[in-house]
């Protein structure tokens, strides 16, 4: 990578999608998410209180993906250390799969685990914020109360899940979250949350126990009694703080990458770099026929890989996660065996299905503190599901978890947590912290994150063109999406040959990740921001 050419060739657009500042970056999926962390940082706050302030934000005005009935994953540079909060869900003590059908999985009460979100951004506050507690959620209350206008994909996504909302017995889902309980919002429509607004007003003057021991958690053991839902109030009592994890790395050309370990995926992100890494960025840059073909391979390899090596750092933590698997010579082995069409080795029917949503946000302050956070409900409007009296939409993290392999360590039993696919992670150049990225998508996280840190590291491109770039993404068993008309015809009928199953996805498709990422620039005093074109989301800096 020329650094010169990354940072310098770097434009900021009208619409917040790519933003400059000097002094500090905040790049989140909603503008008034964005604005919530950008007023923490101008008001003194640090990395870490604009981050929460943001993912609380966040909750309230990206619904569909995140809030405080969901878990999250957060990477956090601060005071010359690096590490990773595993922010993870656990499954009610009541909870087992002999008392679930499998379409309880995906919606309604019983698909909720223990909501751990609020946890995390209290640990994280508490242990490494400036700001005060209620000035960190000062701006999700308030866009709670006064309102924020529905974007159409908001719109369109409520059209697409009407039907999951309209089956759940007590409707509390529709009543929140769809127009006068029973049909989408407009795009435009103001949309209030009073209920929310009081909740977090609670949160800010008593703080985040209240959510686990207090009103609130009596509330939601009433409904889900009622509704004979799994959660109970010792399972909300019993939520851990989140656990401290060691970052797992490896370096792509000069940029050496921290990420998540399990449960989540960063060991698949850095699995597909290092396969990468096999070829010269003069092949990758080209983006010919055949390199398409080898990123492909590349990601089935890399997405079979951590399907078949499953690991719970919380079952077996003495295994060395990352000595073979990581490695030079494995990651060099599978670049070998591509060959020039698809690999009949690897499965070619559709072993494992994946669709879930989530957010990301990135912050870099002037003060060195950097931190991603990837938060999430789990599908869609998550449970469809709404906590009675509170506002807020339950995960439905059960799908997340295996329910045919008992000797699975991600096996649906009581107090298991959930397998992810998120992988926030921050990029060291030079020896300093240079950028924060992170991507929501289920299985399509590593994909979107690998092919956006290849252009920039391979390409030399600034985020801003990175981010724009077409993407592909591939399933072990040979289903290659691509972002349609954003393909010369050549490359197609090339792919088809090959014997690739071609998945034709709108331009800039939604499905194809959402890349987030802040840059503090080497070659200049500032900081540079990208919010996802295919998503609703900005870029800002305080002025």
């Amino acid at each position: 990578m020329k650094i010169e050419k990354v940072e310098g060739r770097f434009r900021p657009t009208a619409d917040g999608k790519c933003a400059e500042s000097t002094r500090g970056m905040v790049s989140t999926a909603f503008p008034e998410a964005t604005q919530a962390g950008v007023e923490l940082l101008e008001h003194g706050g640090n990395a870490i209180d604009a981050a929460c302030a943001a993912a609380f934000a966040l909750g309230v005005c990206e619904p569909q993906a995140s809030g405080i009935g969901g878990q999250s994953m957060a990477i956090v540079h601060t005071g010359d250390k690096t590490f990773c909060l595993d922010g993870s869900s656990r499954v009610p003590s009541l909870a087992h799969l002999s008392r679930i059908e499998s379409k309880q999985l995906l919606s309604g009460y019983r698909a909720a685990t223990v909501p751990s979100t609020p946890a995390l951004l209290g640990y994280l506050h508490f242990h490494y914020g400036r700001a005060s507690w209620q000035e960190v959620l000062t701006p999700a209350i308030r866009i709670a109360r006064e309102g924020y206008k529905i974007t159409r994909l908001q719109s369109t996504l409520q059209r697409r899940e009407l039907e999951h909302f309209l089956n759940v017995d007590s409707l509390s889902g529709a009543k929140y979250f769809l127009k006068e309980g029973r049909r989408p919002y407009d795009p435009g429509d103001l949309f209030v949350q009073n209920d929310l607004a009081d909740l977090l007003q609670l949160l800010s003057d008593k703080g985040i126990r209240e959510f686990y021991s207090g009103d609130p958690a009596r509330e939601m053991d009433r409904e889900m009694r009622e509704y004979e839902g799994f959660l109970r109030m010792e399972d909300l009592a019993l939520i851990p703080w989140p656990v401290k994890r060691k970052v797992i790395s490896r370096t792509y050309r000069r940029l050496k990458v921290f990420t998540v370990p399990p449960p989540a995926g960063g060991r698949t992100l850095l699995l597909t770099l290092l396969m990468l890494k096999n070829l010269p960025s003069k092949f990758l840059r080209q983006r010919s026929p055949e390199s398409f073909h080898f990123v492909a391979e590349t990601f089935r390899k890399a997405l079979l890989n951590r399907k078949e090596r499953p690991f719970d750092p919380n079952i077996y933590p003495q295994l060395p996660i990352d000595k073979k698997i990581l490695s030079k010579e494995f990651a060099k082995m599978l670049a070998h065996s591509i060959h020039e069409s698809i690999d009949p080795t690897l499965p070619l029917v559709e072993p494992y299905l994946s669709d879930s949503d989530t957010t990301h946000l990135s912050v870099m302050d002037n003060k060195g503190n950097a931190i991603g956070i990837t938060q999430s409900i789990e599908r869609v409007y998550g449970a469809h599901t709404a906590a009675r009296g509170l506002g807020f939409l339950y995960n439905n993290y059960m799908s997340a978890l295996e329910t045919k392999d008992p000797s699975h360590p991600y096996y649906l039993r009581p107090n298991a947590v959930p397998w992810s696919s998120v992988c926030p992670s921050i990029g060291f150049y030079n020896k300093e912290p240079w950028i924060v990225a992170g991507s929501p998508g289920s299985d399509r996280i590593f994909s979107a994150m690998s092919q956006f840190i290849s252009h920039v590291m391979d390409g030399n491109l600034p985020i801003s063109t990175a981010m724009l770039e077409p993407r592909i993404h591939c399933t072990p068993g040979g289903k290659l999406s691509y972002e349609s008309d954003r393909f010369p015809d050549e490359i197609v009928r090339y792919l088809k040959q090959a014997g690739y199953k071609l998945d034709k996805r709108e331009p800039y498709s939604f499905f194809l990740g959402a890349l987030h990422a802040v840059v503090k620039c080497q070659t200049a005093d500032k900081y540079q921001g990208v919010a996802e074109i295919r998503r609703d989301g900005t870029a800002a800096g305080p002025a």
